[in-house]
């Protein structure tokens, strides 16, 4: 289970869900949340990262909202409760709030590298942050707001891999075409993986777009990048 710790950011403390690996590999990620904020499903990423040894760290961005949102992944309107509550949390304070929380997470003993894991609204916050503060990597999962953050993609020098769906109807192929085109003008590698007839939120087995091949295909994908580009290899001299 994980253990709530408090950031201190610009905007106020900010309560993070801290996950331990019980082997640590010497890296650590920030994982930032869909719409539906630090949900059962973004906890279970987080579990399968820390099994795999990294210490990771999930802020509770919704904690900035007057009240907590109603989030109920049973009701017929969850879709519209996610998009209410992430139209309720301003943009920049969650931007300053995970620059937080990836600073914090660096300071950890242990943690020689550190990356950055966003899925959605997450995956477009986590290319905004990567753009603000140096991160060793990026993986984002159908950046919902990337398509708004294109002159950011010179500002990014970590290597960058994303995951996208081919049948995405909230960001459709020129939109997929345009953002792919901007991040050639990253510093940093950029990764780019597309799934047959899988469309927005493919990972999220909580939602109607979950696709569980895409879903299946990408994780590996990730770990392996996030591997190559965090897990520092001990020498052999």
């Amino acid at each position: 289970m994980p253990e709530t710790v408090v950031v201190h950011a610009p905007d106020g403390d900010l309560p993070v869900l801290r996950f331990a690996p019980d082997t640590p590999n010497g890296a650590g990620i920030v994982v930032v949340q869909e719409i539906f904020g630090v949900s059962d499903y973004i906890v279970g990423r987080c579990q399968d990262l820390a099994a795999e040894g990294y210490v990771v760290y999930a802020p509770v961005l919704y904690s900035r909202l007057p009240e907590e949102p109603p989030l109920d992944p049973s009701s017929p309107d969850y879709m519209m409760q996610g998009m209410a509550a992430s139209r309720g949390l301003d943009w920049d304070t969650a931007a300053r709030d995970v620059v937080a929380a990836t600073s914090a997470l660096r300071t950890e003993a242990g943690v020689d590298k550190v990356g950055l894991l966003g899925f959605c609204f997450g995956g477009g916050l986590a290319f905004n942050v990567a753009a603000l503060t140096d991160v060793d990597a990026l993986v984002s999962y159908y950046g919902s707001a990337l398509p708004r953050l294109l002159d950011l993609a010179p500002q990014v020098t970590a290597p960058q891999l994303h995951h996208w769906g081919t049948q995405d109807s909230f960001i459709e192929g020129p939109a997929q075409r345009e953002v792919r085109e901007a991040l050639a003008t990253s510093p940093g590698t950029v990764q780019w993986e597309a799934y047959e007839g899988a469309g927005h939120a493919f990972d999220n087995s909580q939602v109607p777009f979950h696709h569980a091949a895409a879903s299946a295909a990408a994780w590996p994908v990730t770990l392996t990048f996030l591997a190559s580009h965090l897990i520092v290899k001990a020498s052999n001299g």
